[in-house]
């Protein structure tokens, strides 16, 4: 590992303000789930800073929501989470040799985190339904479905925003750094 600068330091508290602000804008669904845009600034993150600061800076700003929103027992989760979904990120970014090109590789590179997102939140959902009480895996599986919903959305919020605003943002982000992206 390469010893950290002041300017990734930086970058690693920007993005992980532009998370918790991106979480805290939300749409609030029936489910008690909710609908934002975390996810995308998380993905873009790890884009331009890569997986460790990318995934670090994402995990602080949802660890930092859920301390601060009533989630406080989720916060832990949220910051291994972002670690798991950056990875899926990260490979993604890495089979375009980390420069895509066209829209359609941001579009997989978004996929390959929703997947990952989606499967997470499947599986912690299952474990809170285990946890509370519900007595068969199968009913706890199907009633954790319910929130699924909300990542869906959010899924395909983070591949819209990703593709429309990773070209631009890595422009500007290569002009600050003085480095390629």
């Amino acid at each position: 590992m390469t010893k950290p600068t002041t300017q990734n330091i930086v970058f690693i508290a920007l993005f992980a303000a532009l998370t918790f602000v991106a979480t805290t804008i939300k749409i609030p669904l029936p489910t008690g789930a909710f609908v934002h845009l975390g996810n995308a600034v998380l993905v873009l993150s790890i884009l331009l800073l890569g997986y460790t600061s990318g995934s670090l800076a994402g995990g602080i700003g949802f660890f930092l929501f859920d301390l601060l929103n009533g989630y406080a027992t989720e916060a832990p989760y949220f910051l291994i989470e972002a670690f798991i979904v950056g990875g899926a990120t990260y490979l993604a970014f890495n089979s375009f040799k980390k420069h895509p090109t066209r829209v359609w590789q941001n579009v997989v590179i978004g996929l390959s985190a929703g997947v990952a997102k989606i499967i997470m939140t499947q599986i912690k959902n299952t474990i809170v339904q285990l946890w509370v009480g519900v007595p068969t895996f199968d009913l706890a599986f199907k009633t954790a479905l319910v929130k699924l919903p909300a990542t869906f959305t959010n899924v395909g919020l983070t591949i819209l925003v990703v593709g429309i605003v990773y070209f631009p943002l890595s422009q500007a982000f290569s002009r600050i750094t003085k480095r390629k992206i």
